[in-house]
C-alpha cells in the first residue's frame, strides 16, 4: 500500500505546484490528468512486480515441497538397502526442505493478500483518473462558459459607456448632413438643369382629372345637385333637302354634326 500512498504524494505535490504558478486552469486540469496516467503506468508495473513475487514464491514453495519428497525417496532406498544411518540423514535433509517449502508457502501466503489488495487499489486508483477524465471535460466546459459569460458582461459594460452612445449619436448625426447635403445638391442639378418645371407639368398631368372624379362623386353622393340636362340638339328643318345645298353648305353641315356627336360622346363619360 506504500506504493499507492507514494503516487498519491506525488500527484497531490504536483497538483500544488501548479497551482501555485496560477497556470490557466485548463492546462492545469489536462496535466493533472497526463500526470495521473503516468502514475498509473507506474502503478501497474509496481503491482506486475508484486505479482512476479508471488508467483516466484509459490514455485519456490512447491520446489521444496518436491525436494522434500524426493529426500523421503531416498530414506525408504536407504530403509530398503539396510542402511538406517543414511535413511536417517536424509529424513534430515528432507526435514530441512520441509522447512523452507513452510517458510515459503508461508511468504506467498502473505504476498498473495498483498497482491489481491494492491489490485483492489489499482482498480480503484483507474476508476479515480477515469473520473477525473470526465470531469475535466465538465470543468473545462464550465470554464469556457464562464469566459464567454465574462466577455458579454465585460461588452455589455463597455455599451454601458457614455462614450459608445455618444459616438452612435455622433455617427447619426454626420449620416443625417451628409442625406441632407445630398438632396440639397440634387435639388440644385434640377434647377439648373430644367427638371424642376419638368417635374411640376408631370405632377399636374399624373393629377389631372382629380377636381372632375370629385365632383361626379359627390353628385352620385347627392352631395352636390345633379348635373342639368343637356339641351336638345339643334335639328336641321326636315323640309331642307340635302341634295339642295351647295357643296359648303354640305361640308358646314357635316361639321356641325360631328361636333355635336362629339358633344354627346362627352357628357356620355361624364355620367358615366
Amino acid at each position: 500500500m506504500g506504493i499507492f500512498a507514494r503516487i498519491a504524494r506525488l500527484i497531490k505535490s504536483n497538483l500544488n505546484d501548479l497551482i501555485s504558478r496560477s497556470e490557466d486552469p485548463e492546462k492545469m486540469l489536462n496535466q493533472i490528468v497526463i500526470d495521473m496516467n503516468a502514475q498509473l503506468v507506474e502503478a501497474k508495473k509496481q503491482v506486475a512486480a508484486s505479482i512476479a513475487d508471488e508467483k516466484r514464491l509459490a514455485k519456490q514453495a512447491e520446489q521444496e515441497a518436491s525436494n522434500a519428497a524426493e529426500w523421503e525417496r531416498r530414506a525408504m532406498m536407504a530403509v530398503r538397502a539396510g542402511d538406517d544411518n543414511l535413511a536417517k540423514e536424509a529424513l534430515t535433509r528432507k526435514k530441512e526442505h520441509d522447512g523452507l517449502a513452510e517458510q515459503f508457502r508461508a511468504q506467498w501466503q502473505k504476498q498473495k493478500h498483498a497482491v489481491d489488495q494492491l489490485k483492489l487499489a489499482l482498480r480503484a486508483l483507474n476508476h479515480k483518473i477515469e473520473e477525473a477524465k470526465r470531469k475535466k471535460g465538465l470543468l473545462i466546459a464550465r470554464k469556457k462558459r464562464a469566459e464567454a459569460q465574462k466577455a458579454i458582461q465585460e461588452t455589455m459594460s463597455g455599451l454601458r459607456n457614455a462614450s459608445a452612445f455618444d459616438a452612435f449619436d455622433r455617427m447619426t448625426e454626420r449620416i443625417e448632413q451628409m442625406e441632407a447635403e445630398a438632396e440639397a445638391g440634387a435639388e440644385l442639378s434640377e434647377e439648373y438643369s430644367g427638371d424642376v418645371l419638368a417635374t411640376k407639368f408631370a405632377d399636374l398631368e399624373a393629377t389631372a382629372g382629380a377636381d372632375e372624379d370629385l365632383v361626379s362623386l359627390k353628385r352620385k353622393m347627392g352631395v352636390l345637385p345633379p348635373e342639368p340636362e343637356p339641351a336638345p340638339p339643334v335639328r336641321v328643318d326636315e323640309k331642307v333637302e340635302f341634295e339642295e345645298l351647295d357643296e359648303a353648305e354640305r361640308a358646314e353641315l357635316a361639321q356641325a354634326l360631328a361636333e355635336l356627336e362629339a358633344e354627346e360622346q362627352r357628357e356620355l363619360r361624364v355620367k358615366r
